[in-house]
């Protein structure tokens, strides 16, 4: 990766695309700090490009990165800068995305809204992005099984591309949130599934984060059904893929204590 960075500086479209691939590698496994690195300079990239939108993208894509691992602060930095650049149909999902992981259901909802209202006959945003973002937004509202039925009508398709522009986010996410939807209500055996599903097809999800992440939910699965010998085997997972992370990344301090309490 390193050699075809190097090979393709100074080359609008191409540099930064490697760089964006860097980074979703560097925090498949962790290294979160090199992640922001490589997204800085796919940024730098894409603005020096004057790609105003392809910079937005990497803006929403660290912050929904970021949400994930459990970093507010940084996440809403993120999205406001992605959308301070663009109001395109993935820039806005991936920045409702990320506001939603992190708690802030009103502008969330806003973006999810103002989503549905710009594009109502768009396939991706009505069965992909809409269904994922009601059923996060239920999730964090604490209405497990509105969340349960919002994504009914993104089934038929957590298999397909999706995505508009230059980046194609993984159609696995309605799967991940699916999965946290079952955790959510209680639902181990049904939350595995999901989660199974997604490491089942690494061929699709490649290194986006929830390819990682799912590792740890399937333990989280499998400890709510039980089944401590399969929760361990799934923490130890994604402990081992992530063997030399950074170390104050709040989901990796979260899966040490859970995984330290399975007897």
């Amino acid at each position: 990766m390193a050699q075809q960075v190097a090979r393709s500086a100074n080359q609008p479209g191409t540099e930064d695309v490697l760089l964006g691939l860097e980074a979703d590698t560097a925090a498949y496994s962790g290294r979160l700090r090199d992640a922001r690195e490589f997204s800085r300079r796919a940024v730098g990239c894409a603005e020096r490009a004057e790609e105003k939108e392809t910079a937005a993208t990497y803006y929403a894509l660290s912050g929904l990165r970021e949400a994930l691992f459990g970093n507010a602060v940084e996440a809403r930095r993120r999205v406001a800068l992605a959308m301070e650049r663009s109001a395109r149909q993935d820039v806005q999902y991936g920045a409702a995305l990320a506001l939603a992981y992190v708690g802030d259901t009103g502008p969330a909802q806003a973006l999810t809204n103002d989503l549905g209202k710009r594009f109502p006959e768009d396939t991706m945003v009505q069965f992909h992005y809409l269904p994922t973002l009601r059923t996060k937004l239920a999730v964090s509202r604490g209405n497990a099984s509105e969340a349960l039925e919002s994504l009914r009508t993104a089934a038929p398709y957590d298999l397909g591309l999706s995505g508009h522009g230059e980046y194609l986010w993984s159609p696995l996410y309605p799967v991940f949130v699916r999965g946290e939807s079952y955790l959510a209500a209680h639902q181990g055996s049904d939350a595995a599934a999901e989660f199974q599903k997604i490491l089942d097809h690494r061929g699709i999800v490649l290194n986006e984060p929830i390819g990682a992440l799912a590792h740890l939910q399937l333990g989280r699965a499998y400890a709510m059904q039980g089944d401590t010998a399969k929760a361990k085997a799934a923490y130890q997972d994604f402990l081992t893929l992530w063997k030399d992370p950074d170390p104050d990344i709040p989901i990796l301090i979260a899966a040490k204590a859970e995984y330290s309490k399975l007897h």
